[in-house]
């Protein structure tokens, strides 16, 4: 089991735009389709900068891989971006991608993040 961090700069002038989209849009087909598994998300402030923040959960790196191309290639979010960019303008700056691999003294390390506590 492995996570995946993903960091996206967000802007305050069109943020609500853009959790609108990701909410009812990036994550319905990410899960729905293409088997995304969401741990968690947050917004957070680092510095002058608002991010929003979320933990994916996969078997190995290699579905990671291919669901992200799936959803990439994706018409249909295709569209959304280019609608919602069009309205709102740019809704997205800097993304950052860490895959997370537990140590081998993780608590995560022998379960997923998902199950029931």
């Amino acid at each position: 089991m492995i996570q995946q961090l993903r960091i996206y700069e967000i802007f305050e002038k069109n943020k609500a735009a853009f959790h609108a989209r990701f909410r009812d849009h990036a994550a319905r087909i990410m899960t729905g389709r293409y088997g995304f598994k969401f741990a968690a998300m947050w917004e957070t402030k680092f510095g002058d900068r608002t991010e929003f923040v979320y933990l994916l959960e996969w078997p190995d790196a290699a579905a990671k891989t291919a669901a992200w191309a799936a959803f990439m290639a994706d018409a249909e979010w295709s569209e959304i971006k280019r609608v919602t960019h069009a309205e709102h303008g740019l809704m997205v700056g800097q993304i950052e991608d860490r895959l997370l691999t537990p140590v081998d003294y993780s608590p995560a390390r022998a379960r997923s993040l998902l199950a029931a506590g």
